[in-house]
């Protein structure tokens, strides 16, 4: 009875804190204002809860890109500084430091798009947690991805591999950073990895995107390449998929992952009919 009384009272207390944290500020949205940016100084007014309030502020992050996300906003100005506030409140929430990189890497609008902050906080979380090889994976992720620092990108996944329950593939994508970075099939084998030996629902869903946007990446300028083919042998612009299909060149209308055919444009350009169903990718988005 004394521990849940316990219980209840710091979590009355953890809300109560958050709340005069919010009142400095009270007619500003939370979108716009970050209410205090010292996460020591939110430490130590957390009255020996830290580990409590840092899940309250871990889903005020979720809540945060969540709302932001919805409205395809191109600026998550509070994202980094509720993560930093979060991850120092408990040094060991591991689930912000892989999701809370994601959520900063991501171009806009389906994230923040800062990828030396998405670093700066794996790199927090590797130095407080450097057995998890998971934030290994994910730095290198970054790397690969969003910085297209290859060799560090290797190096990282080489380090993440000597950490003890480290994935085997690890040190084979360590290697492929120094052969074939840059390429679709290494995204497709490093996104395939993931959507295969991630137990969260989320992640893998995530990663199915991912894999449906590489899909697309590859189809638009092999769909492209064909309709400057049929103009070399024509002399003309087809009209749609049928004059190509007509011409031996295609088959059948293509189609997006998603089951929905590609959109042909009358300069010879190639898009998804909805961008925001396959929202990664680099090719075939709409102007």
């Amino acid at each position: 009875m004394i521990a849940a009384g316990v219980l209840v009272v710091s979590m009355a207390a953890s809300f109560v804190l958050v709340r005069k944290i919010e009142a400095v500020y009270p007619s500003a949205p939370m979108e716009d204002v970050l209410f205090i940016s010292s996460p020591e100084f939110v430490k130590r007014a957390s009255l020996g809860y830290s580990g409590l309030l840092a899940d309250i502020y871990w889903m005020r992050v979720v809540q945060y890109f969540g709302r932001k996300h919805q409205r395809e906003s191109k600026e998550y100005k509070a994202l980094a500084p509720l993560l930093d506030i979060a991850t120092t409140l408990d040094p060991n929430l591991v689930v912000a430091y892989e999701w809370g990189s994601t959520f900063l890497d991501q171009p806009p609008p389906s994230g923040a798009g800062d990828d030396e902050a998405a670093v700066a906080l794996i790199g927090k979380g590797i130095r407080n947690n450097p057995n998890e090889w998971r934030l290994y994976f994910t730095l290198a992720f970054v790397q690969y991805l969003g910085q297209h620092d290859y060799l560090g990108a290797a190096k990282t996944f080489e380090e993440g591999s000597k950490v003890p329950g480290a994935h085997p593939w690890m040190k084979i994508m360590a290697a492929k950073m120094l052969t074939d970075a840059g390429n679709l099939e290494t995204a497709r084998y490093m996104w395939q990895n993931i959507y295969d030996e991630s137990t969260d629902k989320n992640l893998k869903q995530n990663a199915e995107l991912h894999l449906a946007s590489l899909v697309v990446d590859q189809a638009v300028p092999q769909l492209e390449s064909l309709i400057s083919e049929f103009k070399a042998r024509t002399g003309d612009n087809p009209t749609s998929w049928r004059d190509l299909i007509a011409s031996g060149l295609l088959r059948s209308i293509p189609r997006d992952p998603t089951g929905t055919p590609y959109v042909f444009q009358s300069d010879g350009h190639v898009v998804v009919a909805d961008w925001r169903k396959l929202p990664f990718i680099t090719r075939g988005k709409p102007q």
